[in-house]
């Protein structure tokens, strides 16, 4: 077989690409939603919040098509529209930061599928147990040999898994539908004994709407095996409107099935008390095992996923070039062996951290937003300069400069709704990555920093050393 046959061959098409954006984002978060959704809000304030969300969302998925198209030499997305619209060392930081996230993401994915699992097998408590974390860490070296295999082999389970995944979700709408009580949906329409305002309410839903639409640039970030580049377009919107629907539907009938209290004090997966209360105990027992099922599938998609984005960084000079090795079957092995090594590190905080969930979940969060805010303003960037734009193309460029600028204005709002201490986390992550940007750099015989940049990383570095003295007096915890 030729090298241009076997690339042909690694090649995924549209409906693989859309099964790695919707199993990105269908992970465990969506079994928490009506227990995050109840501790914040009623019914009034989850439209709201899924409107804002949906809609800011949506905006970032108009980006990244719209940067597919107008860029189609650039590959890798979440990284290299930082990296060209802003220098080297932002194109770094989105790396790293996303990087980061999706470890932790991944050790969220594990711990969630461990207290599940715990729901069979005793001794897993709420995933933060020592067998769990023994248990964790076959999962994780077991999927690393499944991808060592190949990518492409890997991406066709992950598009089984995903559709495997949503059978109990379907399942549990449906149920719902059926027994929505209208009264209990009534009682929960404003959320008043909250005692919140609609506001407060609103943004306290953020980071969960938030966390659970993370994934929306898997297709982007696999333009390089892309059949076609207007299938990473496509996969994205796809599977946002598609999720979108299914995270909405998920909150909204709970309303109708428990009062908001009794959402909020529900345990996780909070899904499967909902269910409970409907059919039995074998709805919590169908739920724990989508969970398993969905949060492993969402694993699988998240670790191909980190691997790439180490991957093409390194090819491109702004992370070390030994993390560009790929073996016979085209995986990135060191990135992964990279990435893998990271996650059995954080997993083993679950041991010591209060709660790991919600700390894991949102900090995660906090860590996104970068490169998806450095993403929106490299869009905005080109409709300035009206680069790819050509004379007669004004229409066009007005529309995608509106798009750009509130997905800009939607990002620094999620940095707001984040708070300073995930923020200030997320910069103790991102500073110490500064050692592996100087390696590569001086490996590629590159200017390390430029004056701007020097600014950048000593801002960084401040935060982050505040972030170690508030951690030290207390007046943050994690």
């Amino acid at each position: 077989m030729t090298g241009t046959a076997e690339q042909a061959d690694r090649k995924v098409n549209v409906t693989t690409l859309t099964a790695m954006v919707v199993g990105s984002m269908v992970g465990g978060g969506i079994f928490t939603l009506p227990g995050g959704f109840g501790s914040a809000t009623g019914v009034v304030g989850s439209l709201i919040a899924w409107a804002i969300a949906g809609s800011g969302m949506l905006m970032l998925g108009l980006v990244f098509q719209s940067l597919a198209l107008r860029k189609p030499d650039l590959d890798s997305g979440i990284y290299v529209y930082a990296q060209e619209g802003f220098g080297n060392y932002a194109g770094f930081n989105a790396a790293w930061g996303y990087w980061a996230s999706n470890i932790v993401g991944n050790v969220f994915f594990l711990t969630f599928a461990m207290a599940s699992i715990g729901a069979f097998l005793p001794g897993l408590g709420a995933g933060n147990t020592v067998l769990a974390v023994i248990c964790a860490s076959v999962i994780i070296w077991v999927v690393h040999l499944l991808i060592v295999r190949g990518i492409r082999q890997a991406a066709i389970i992950n598009r089984i898994v995903t559709a495997a995944k949503l059978l109990p979700i379907a399942v549990f709408v449906v149920i719902c539908v059926v027994a929505f009580d209208p009264s209990v949906f009534a009682q929960n329409f404003w959320g008043r004994d909250t005692g919140e305002s609609l506001f407060t309410q609103v943004t306290d839903t953020m980071l969960l709407t938030t966390f659970v639409f993370l994934g929306i640039e898997g297709a982007s970030v696999y333009s390089r095996i892309a059949q076609k580049r207007a299938d990473i377009g496509r996969a994205t919107l796809v599977g946002l409107l598609s999720t979108l629907a299914l995270f909405g539907s998920v909150t909204t009938v709970s309303y109708g099935v428990l009062p908001r209290t009794d959402l909020a004090d529900a345990a996780a997966p909070s899904m499967g008390v909902v269910l409970e209360e409907v059919v039995g105990p074998w709805g919590g027992t169908l739920i724990d095992l989508g969970v398993v099922i969905s949060v492993l599938g969402a694993y699988l998609a998240w670790t191909l996923l980190n691997a790439e984005v180490m991957f093409m960084p390194a090819r491109t000079g702004i992370l070390p070039k030994r993390l560009a090795r790929e073996n016979a079957g085209g995986t990135p092995v060191a990135a992964l062996v990279l990435t893998n090594i990271s996650v059995q590190i954080f997993l083993l905080l679950v041991l010591v951290v209060g709660d790991a969930l919600d700390f894991m979940l949102s900090l995660d969060t906090a860590l996104t937003l970068i490169p998806y805010l450095l993403a929106a303003a490299y869009a905005v960037k080109l409709t300035l300069t009206r680069e790819t734009y050509g004379p007669g193309d004004d229409t066009e460029r007005h529309r995608q400069v509106v798009i750009g600028i509130l997905a800009v204005v939607y990002s620094v709002f999620l940095l707001y709704a984040a708070g300073v201490e995930y923020v200030l986390l997320g910069c103790l992550v991102y500073a110490p990555g500064t050692l592996l940007y100087v390696v590569a750099r001086r490996e590629h015989s590159g200017r390390v920093f430029t004056g701007p940049e020097r600014i950048v990383c000593g801002l960084l570095t401040g935060a982050a050393i505040l972030a170690l003295v508030l951690l030290g007096t207390g007046d943050i915890t994690v």
